[in-house]
């Protein structure tokens, strides 16, 4: 059974990244999505159990698509061997992402010899980023970010943000 991982900090996840689940879906057996922490995001909108409950809502249509459980290694290629993923997959939005996403590939290849797949997103959702959905929430928008999350995202956004 092929197995891909989809690594992210999901934080929050959105349409753009359901779109490569939808995708991912279709070329493997079976997808695994792993949100996780990210270093460079100083705070968190979202814990991981409640990313881990949205996104699993958000995909429930698709029956070969499951979230890592609770415990998963943080280290994406630790998270790609524990959960038996055969390849990592990643998310394009525009050119720049490409820079870093392709050193992260290059780096992961080598120590652990799995392979990195780039999903290109569709143009309708290459502006979309989590940060920008968490910045627009924050300043008063969070009820008008229905278009750019999933549904059970768009609720959770509106209830953190409700006055």
């Amino acid at each position: 059974m092929r197995t891909a991982l989809f690594p992210g900090s999901f934080d929050p996840f959105h349409n753009g990244h359901l779109e490569v689940v939808e995708t991912a879906s279709r070329l493997f057996e079976r997808l695994v999505i792993a949100p996780g922490p990210n270093r460079e995001k100083v705070q968190a909108l979202f814990g991981i159990d409640e990313r881990r409950a949205m996104i699993a809502v958000s995909v429930s249509h698709l029956v070969n698509v499951e979230v890592a459980p609770p415990g998963t290694p943080v280290l994406v290629v630790d998270a790609a061997r524990s959960l038996g993923a055969d390849v990592i997959v990643k998310g394009l939005r525009v050119a720049s992402d490409a820079e870093a996403e392709l050193q992260q590939a290059q780096i992961n290849k080598i120590v652990s010899g799995i392979e990195t797949l780039f999903v290109p997103c569709s143009s309708s959702y290459s502006f979309i980023a989590s940060k920008w959905i968490r910045d627009f929430a924050s300043y008063g928008g969070a009820d008008r970010v229905s278009s750019m999350v999933p549904h059970p995202v768009f609720a959770a956004i509106k209830e953190r943000f409700a006055p």
